[in-house]
Parts: structure tokens; C-alpha cells; sequence
């Protein structure tokens, strides 16, 4: 069984920093691409990040670019997304998803459960 679980979520200031976790498990883990998308109450998902399984290339939405910061340990299972300079913009239920680029916003199956992010003062 496919299992993804985020965690590192929280509330923070505007400006402040948060690193949320993904530890997956039920597939290869090493062997696939992996996202991070988000959702704002009231609005549809936004892909944020991918990281590819082979390069460790990353690519970022224009949205986050240069404040956040996606890598992974293959040997533990674990991605990770490094927040910086967050925003209220920021504040969304956060998931790791299994895949590539904004595709992954259409398969609901292949995410976690999601953990929140609140930005405010």
C-alpha cells in the first residue's frame, strides 16, 4: 500500500521559515519523481515543486521560486521542502504527491494527507 505522511507544518510569521517532511513507503521510492502541491481554502490545488528521482533536478512554480528549496534522502524515504521567507500568500494544506510537475494537481490518490502551513502575524 502507497503511504505518504507530511508533517513539519505550523503556524509562523510572515518573513519567518518552516521545513516540512514526506516519508513514503508501499513503493520505490528512489525510483520515482516526487511534488509537493498545495491548497488554499477556497481555491484548487497549485503544484510547488518537483524534484526528479534520477538528477535531483529540481523545478519550482514561478510562485516560490528562490524561497523554497525541494531535496530528498532516498535512504531514508524522506522528502523535504525548505520554506523561506514565507508569506500569508503561503498559508495552504500542503501534500507530498508521488510524480511530476503540475499533472500530479489531478491525482488526489497519489498525495498524503497534508499538513498545514499558516502564515500570519
Amino acid at each position: 500500500e502507497v503511504q505518504l505522511v507530511e508533517s513539519g507544518g505550523g503556524l509562523v510569521q510572515p518573513g519567518g521559515s518552516l521545513r516540512l517532511s514526506c516519508t513514503a513507503s508501499g513503493f520505490t521510492f528512489s525510483s520515482s519523481h516526487m511534488s509537493w502541491v498545495r491548497q488554499a481554502p477556497g481555491k484548487g490545488p497549485e503544484w510547488v515543486s518537483t524534484i526528479n528521482s534520477g538528477s535531483g533536478n529540481a523545478n519550482y512554480a514561478e510562485s516560490v521560486r528562490g524561497r523554497f528549496t525541494i531535496s530528498r534522502n532516498n535512504a531514508k524515504n524522506t522528502l523535504f521542502l525548505q520554506m523561506n521567507s514565507l508569506k500569508p500568500e503561503d498559508t495552504a494544506l500542503y501534500y507530498c504527491a508521488r510524480g511530476a510537475g503540475v499533472a500530479v494537481t489531478t491525482r488526489r490518490n497519489y498525495w498524503g494527507q497534508g499538513t498545514q502551513v499558516t502564515v500570519s502575524s
